[in-house]
């Protein structure tokens, strides 16, 4: 599995608010976290920071070679909701982090199967040959207008609201999560990022790229978000099975 991640400030930002992390794991398998802050001048730094931490160590501590699908599941769910839960102690313990939290999708690769969790509107897709799978669902308020018929797709795009999510790491004491597993075959592409690059660049786009190595994949998608405007962090972890 040939695994790479990056992350860019972009072209409007002071500072880079999301995180990534990615590595494999024992018995051929892969694991990505992509987290997107948000919160104060430094809050969302720190969650961000604080999630691909404690998401990273868990997964890498707590995996091994013969765990069940339902060990993979477990450790996936636990990881985020320990990381909600520090973010959230860590936002009570210091007034200027008040109010601070994160997005995350971060997922486990292993035996054909992507085990997949994800809160916010950061994303995950699965390409399959001339196929596009948006794997996740945007937890936004412009989402739920799209679910109920009010407004379409490209009208989400522009949405004055569209930065508003309905979901993130660290506001509550606890958070929930989506979960679901996905078959992955040979030659397919993973790829998790924040809205950085889905404000900015096309699905038919990203999905031609990810018919490429995860490098250049990675790195072409984040100079057309920046050719685009790069009005936010972009940040990419992608796996070709």
């Amino acid at each position: 599995m040939q695994l790479y991640g990056k992350s860019d400030i972009g072209l409007v930002r002071s500072s880079n608010q999301d995180r990534f992390a990615c590595g494999e794991l024992p018995g051929e398998g892969a694991w990505l976290v992509v987290c997107d802050g948000m919160g104060g001048a430094n809050g969302g730094n720190v969650a961000s920071q604080i999630a691909v931490e404690k998401i990273s160590w868990q997964l890498k501590s707590t995996y091994w070679r013969n765990i069940s699908s339902d060990g993979i599941k477990n450790i996936i769910i636990t990881a985020i909701y320990q990381a909600n839960r520090a973010i959230f102690e860590k936002a009570r313990a210091e007034l200027s982090l008040r109010g601070m939290g994160t997005t995350v999708v971060a997922a486990v690769v292993r035996d054909g199967r992507v085990h997949l969790a994800h809160a916010g509107d950061s994303r995950a897709y699965l390409a399959s040959g001339s196929r596009l799978i948006r794997a996740t669902t945007d937890h936004s308020i412009v989402q739920e207008l799209v679910n109920r018929g009010d407004i379409t797709e490209e009208e989400a795009r522009v949405h004055p609201q569209k930065n508003i999510i309905t979901r993130v790491l660290g506001v509550e004491p606890t958070v929930e999560i989506d979960y679901q597993e996905l078959e992955i075959h040979s030659g397919d592409s993973l790829l998790l990022c924040t809205d950085g690059l889905t404000n900015y660049v096309e699905e038919s786009d990203i999905l031609r790229l990810m018919a490429s190595p995860p490098q250049e994949c990675c790195e072409v998608l984040i100079s057309m978000a920046k050719d685009s405007g790069g009005g936010d962090n972009v940040t990419i972890a992608a796996a070709k099975y």
